[in-house]
């Protein structure tokens, strides 16, 4: 009678599971709807379980361990450290690694024969291989300590719903993965409509404001899908999705879509999700940030101060945090780490030339300036130092106080971004519609609008975006045509002159001669170049002339 009871109990549970089974892509039974099946056997739960004769791993399981040695997934910023696949990991890689046959079962001398003449799993999404590089980790000790070293982790104590850690406290493929239930789709535990299962663990910065978990914009159909491994319509319901997944990953180490970083960004941000077309201006500017340049040398844990030089779209967008919204720096800087202009990490950054600073302060590397000049200086952050003699004002308001030629509202008292000289030059801030930013432009240096090198500014100059043109040329010593024949970069360096070069009796006003344009008066040790901005006097060759101290 107890037997009996037991019976009709255990077939109660299995009746369930049995029908979730029945009607998946794990019955491969000839009946199966799947195009992975046998040929000929009708049992279906045969192909992982056997009531009898198994082998001594639990739960009753009927296929053999390949004894593969595998790649675990890693990367820079990962603490667990994943091993060789454990527990019910290396059950499920029994038929997704794809190296035992499907119907090699430990229950039969003779293997199950499938349909078409297959063997193992097929090339294909389900086939993992033995390079666990580009998935999700698995088989390693989910802990407080671990989830609090991490940080973004959520406390394994809160795991209390359908995401489970194995009896060993481990993550398996089985915290994501209910082998027997297909109810929510690639058999996981729990729908993930807006990445909720992902969510159930991973718990990112910034994320709850985050434009990616929020948009609801769509593809509009032309060119690629940039979602194929989803069925989700919307970027908020994509969310991780958009730029991850979580096995055959492009880019192994963060489990990206695309080994190309950039690439997992312009899948939305070519015109086709997104309202305007980032790619394009990556792909058809003759200046811009070289983002196709590296692949790979990117690193989410590099130092603050890029050492080896590249650039990529996470280095100026934190994509966890981005946002439509305005506060201290624009919705599409937040939430990124930068350099203070004492040289210091900061994160997140409170100004945006502290983000540049990170490329183009103290890193190694720096590209010759495009003007030769009498004192040469490449680091930006030297340049804009407030104790310099003098610096346009971008990381403290500039030197003087007397600046008749700037256009309202522009006072000397502002402060500038770098991007109000360095953005796209069809952008709003050149009048445009185009996105703006400094990812590409037609001038050269991602300079918004032309500056005169070689002939006199016109009125699109840089320089006029906040000098007033009339102010400039109707005043000493700008009002003599042959001051302007090479632009203003043949007297003034746009960026400022550090005050271990330079000193306010020669080089305020932005004065950093041009040694194209122009050359000592005299020669050896008596030979002199510089204006006397105290004196107002002029000691240089320039435009065929000598001025040996010629007062302005």
């Amino acid at each position: 009678m107890r037997r009996r009871l037991l019976a009709t109990l255990l077939l109660l549970v299995a009746l369930p599971v049995c029908a979730g089974l029945a009607t998946s892509k794990h019955n491969l039974s000839a009946s199966g709807p799947g195009t992975v099946k046998a040929a000929s056997e009708a049992q279906s739960c045969l192909f992982c379980h056997a009531p009898h004769n198994a082998s001594p791993i639990a739960p009753l399981w009927n296929r053999r361990n390949s004894g593969t040695s595998y790649t675990p997934y890693a990367s820079s910023t990962s603490i667990a450290r994943p091993g060789q696949p454990t527990g019910a990991s290396l059950l499920c890689l029994s038929c997704h690694d794809g190296t035992i046959a499907l119907g090699d079962v430990l229950s039969r001398t003779t293997r199950i024969g499938m349909a078409g003449g297959a063997t193992t799993m097929p090339a294909g999404n389900s086939n993992l291989g033995t390079d666990l590089s580009d998935d999700h980790p698995i088989s390693f000790a989910y802990t407080a300590t671990l989830a609090a070293t991490r940080g973004e982790l959520a406390n394994p104590a809160a795991l209390i719903g359908k995401v489970k850690l194995d009896a060993g406290g481990q993550l398996q493929c089985t915290s994501c993965h209910d082998p027997h239930d297909d109810t929510n789709g690639k058999f996981l535990v729990m729908p993930n409509q807006a990445s909720a299962l992902c969510q159930t663990c991973h718990l990112k910065n910034y994320w709850s404001s985050s434009d990616h978990k929020l948009s609801a914009k769509t593809w509009n159909g032309v060119g690629t899908n940039p979602w194929p491994h989803t069925t989700a319509a919307t970027v908020a319901a994509n969310a991780c999705e958009n730029c991850h997944r979580p096995h055959s990953a492009g880019g192994k180490k963060w489990l990206l879509n695309n080994a190309a970083e950039e690439s997992n960004c312009y899948s939305c941000h070519n015109g086709n999700v997104a309202a305007t077309n980032i790619q394009s201006e990556f792909t058809t500017k003759i200046s811009i940030h070289p983002v196709a340049t590296t692949t790979g040398v990117h690193d989410v844990a590099e130092s603050g101060v890029v050492q080896a030089r590249h650039v990529e779209c996470a280095d100026c967008h934190n994509p966890h945090a981005t946002n439509s919204g305005a506060g201290t720096l624009s919705g599409s800087l937040a939430g990124l780490r930068g350099i203070s202009q004492t040289g210091l990490e900061v994160k997140p950054a409170t100004a945006e030339y502290q983000i540049c600073y990170r490329c183009h302060a103290d890193s190694t590397g720096q590209p010759a300036p495009s003007v030769a000049r009498q004192i040469v200086q490449t680091n930006t952050r030297f340049e804009f130092a407030t104790t310099n003699p003098s610096h346009h004002a971008v990381a403290g308001p500039g030197r003087s106080t007397s600046v008749p030629s700037l256009i309202a509202p522009w006072t000397t008292a502002s402060i500038l971004k770098c991007s109000d000289c360095h953005n796209n030059n069809a952008g709003p801030g050149a009048g445009g519609t185009g996105p703006k930013g400094p990812h590409g432009s037609t001038n050269p240096k991602l300079l918004e609008r032309p500056h005169a090198l070689t002939s006199t500014p016109t009125a699109g100059d840089i320089c006029y975006k906040c000098h007033s043109q009339s102010v400039v040329t109707r005043e000493s010593p700008h009002n003599r045509s042959e001051h302007l024949r090479y632009g203003c970069k043949a007297c003034h360096d746009p960026h400022g002159i550090s005050s271990t070069q330079g000193t306010a009796q020669f080089n305020s006003r932005l004065i950093n001669l041009s040694t194209t344009d122009n050359t000592p008066v005299g020669t050896g040790a008596a030979a002199k170049l510089y204006v006397d901005t105290v004196g107002r006097k002029c000691y240089m060759n320039c435009h065929g002339e000598s001025h040996n101290g010629r007062s302005y």
